[in-house]
């Protein structure tokens, strides 16, 4: 392990994810190594440069070519936040169709601790599947964690949620 533990933090198309560069700054203070992967359509939301120039890691969004290096240290937890209603029906079915998705679904196999903040609107959260999705994921190891406070608070307060939960699974 390195020094500061590593953090992935894949993120999704919510509207939080907009204000992603504060969660960013908040968890390089709390010594975190932050790694950034995101979905595709949040990628268009961010500014990818900017974010790779704070964490000195690229913000990964696609697979890379066979038999290029990794361009990011072995994650030590798994940080999804926002997650969509997209994001964890796929993942909870093992699809592994976008490079968010394969973090996700090859940090599960490797049993890192994984935190999830869903962020789903009322009417997608009520579909008949989501609840089997959350609960498929939480018998696998994910804690899910409440994604509200993520729109509800505004600020860089809003992510205070996220840094607590990752000081209950800090290595070391």
């Amino acid at each position: 392990m390195t020094e500061r533990p590593v953090l992935y933090l894949v993120v999704c198309a919510a509207g939080p994810a907009e204000h992603i560069d504060e969660l960013v700054d908040l968890l390089i203070a709390d010594g975190w190594q932050v790694c950034m992967i995101v979905s595709p359509t949040a990628a268009t939301w961010l500014d990818r440069a900017a974010l790779q120039d704070k964490t000195g890691y690229l913000v990964r969004v696609e697979w890379r070519m066979p038999g290029d290096p990794e361009p990011h240290p072995p994650a030590d937890v798994v940080v999804a936040a926002p997650v969509t209603f997209n994001t964890v029906t796929k993942w909870a079915l093992g699809i592994n169709d976008t490079l968010a998705l394969g973090v996700l679904n090859e940090s599960l196999g490797a049993r890192l601790p994984i935190i999830a903040f869903p962020h789903t609107k009322a009417e997608l959260a009520a579909h008949p599947a989501y609840a089997g999705h959350l609960a498929v994921l939480r018998a696998a190891g994910v804690v899910m964690a409440d994604g509200k406070p993520l729109e509800s608070v505004n600020g860089p307060g809003r992510w205070s949620v996220v840094v607590e939960a990752l000081r209950a699974v800090r290595p070391g």
